[in-house]
């Protein structure tokens, strides 16, 4: 994807959205408004998750007014995880932000998370310390972080917080599954990239409604947990080796 005249897309933005109607245009004027300093090349992918609702028409009114907006849709419903992996895919931008299109992750946090990744980090995630959600669903966060501890041996406090900037090499290795979303910290981490958690702002949602319940949260993260311990346990990485003829350092 190319910006403006020729210019590269530094850095994408990637909100996957379902049923958002009345926060897609508060979200991509906020946004708008974080990076309005930020001299580098940069785009908001909305990926629609098939929404059912005025989300997708929201989008492509917004995109008129605003270049920097991008409109992706799915042509049928897939999830949140395959909503995230599409944006990957439809952005060549070196430098990537994800975040939940429900306002309740604060994109102020955005720049200062991306900052980080001009030291030696590679993987920035969020912490959502004071969490404006139920007590069911903190505590549901809590026994799912016992158990990836357990199972993956990496205690991210919060792989469930949609707001992170990472940059593109961080992925090497990352394959796309149905919750994919919850996991990309420990799979990052895993793969040797430079992670590191921050606490975030977090605020209640104002409109629209929760997607998520106990069980496609907890549940269903149980069971993707023996999956992913799976593959971490079996997972190759490049070895130092050799080359026949090669000068001797």
């Amino acid at each position: 994807m190319r910006y403006g005249r020729g210019v590269a897309v530094e850095i994408a933005i990637i909100v996957p959205v379902f049923n958002e109607a009345e926060n897609i245009a508060p979200l991509v004027a906020e946004l708008v408004r974080v990076f309005a300093g930020e001299t580098r090349p940069w785009e908001i992918v909305l990926v629609d998750d098939c929404s059912t609702d005025e989300t997708w028409a929201r989008i492509r009114a917004l995109k008129s007014g605003e270049p920097r907006l991008r409109g992706l849709r799915h042509r049928r419903n897939q999830g949140q995880s395959a909503a995230v992996w599409t944006g990957l895919c439809g952005t060549e931008a070196r430098l990537l932000c994800t975040l939940d299109g429900d306002l309740q992750n604060d994109p102020a946090e955005l720049p200062r998370m991306l900052a980080l990744l001009e030291s030696e980090l590679d993987f920035v995630s969020g912490h959502r310390v004071d969490r404006r959600d139920s007590r069911l669903r903190r505590w549901s966060s809590q026994v799912a972080r016992a158990a990836r501890k357990a199972a993956l041996g990496f205690d991210f406090a919060d792989t469930g917080c949609a707001l992170r900037a990472f940059k593109r090499s961080s992925l090497s290795g990352v394959f796309p599954f149905n919750g994919l979303h919850r996991f990309l910290p420990i799979l990052v981490a895993g793969n040797g990239s430079r992670c590191r958690e921050i606490p975030v702002n977090h605020r209640p949602r104002v409109a629209g409604v929760s997607k998520y319940g106990v069980w496609n949260r907890l549940g269903r993260g149980l069971f993707d947990l023996v999956g992913v311990a799976w593959y971490q346990r079996r997972r190759l990485t490049p070895g130092d080796f050799d080359e026949a003829g090669a000068s001797a350092t």
